[in-house]
């Protein structure tokens, strides 16, 4: 069986591109090379940065960047687009009219599992870039299937350990970061958890804490195997098709 190929919209961090690579490679249930997904990947580091543009309005506008992109892989055979960045999330609109494939949007995504998973009313502690709370991302996302979207009060450490790992990868500081910030989601009462940041999914086996957790790149590979109609490891079953398309 042909498998479809997916374009993924990546550099954005590039470690984080990889690890969406890593981590689709070990939930398909492989007996030889044909049965992985094919994937195509412009992996662009010089997209415009997120955070300068939406936290401290300096830089270039990332949407332009990102939907040509979005058509040079729809021109090169992907069938649908995946996008390992949380806050780019943000250009999905700009992504979703430059082309006439789908768009995997990992952060609604990852809300409509915890919906589903925890059920309306649920505090959900989102530890990710403070521009996704700037931009409503994880919140309109939660509350429109009735979820609360709460930061932790200080974000501060947390961006840093974004900025952290960007430049130098994983560390202890960063690490710790996030830690802090789980634990003071958790003292605020959140039910479970969002890693809204893919560079927090390069820690977040690091990450201890008491209520569930959702990586929203884990999230983004399950829709991406189901999408493909790879073979998975585990005995998930499927997701619906009509889920993938947002």
């Amino acid at each position: 069986m042909t498998l479809p190929t997916i374009g993924i919209l990546g550099g954005m961090g590039p470690e984080a591109t990889i690890l969406l690579q890593q981590r689709l490679i070990a939930a398909v249930a492989a007996q030889d090379d044909a049965d992985h997904i094919p994937l195509l990947v412009d992996m662009n580091p010089q997209v415009p940065s997120r955070l300068a543009w939406l936290l401290d309005h300096t830089g270039t506008d990332p949407g332009p960047v990102l939907a040509g992109m979005a058509r040079r892989l729809q021109r090169a055979g992907a069938a649908a687009l995946a996008m390992p960045c949380n806050t780019a999330h943000h250009f999905a609109p700009q992504i979703a009219a430059a082309v006439d494939i789908p768009l995997m949007h990992m952060p609604q995504l990852a809300a409509k599992q915890i919906a589903g998973q925890h059920g309306s009313g649920t505090k959900v502690g989102i530890l990710a870039s403070p521009a996704t709370q700037k931009i409503n991302l994880f919140h309109d996302a939660l509350h429109i299937r009735n979820c609360d979207a709460v930061y932790p009060a200080d974000q501060s450490g947390l961006l840093e350990a974004i900025r952290r790992i960007k430049a130098q990868g994983p560390c202890p500081m960063s690490a710790a970061a996030l830690q802090d910030g789980a634990e003071a989601l958790v003292d605020d009462g959140c039910e479970c958890l969002i890693i809204g940041c893919s560079e927090f999914s390069i820690i977040a086996d690091r990450l201890r804490a008491p209520v569930p957790t959702i990586d929203t790149l884990d999230v983004l590979v399950d829709h991406i195997v189901a999408f493909a109609g790879a073979t998975r490891r585990t005995d998930q079953p499927q997701l619906a098709e009509e889920q993938f398309i947002l």
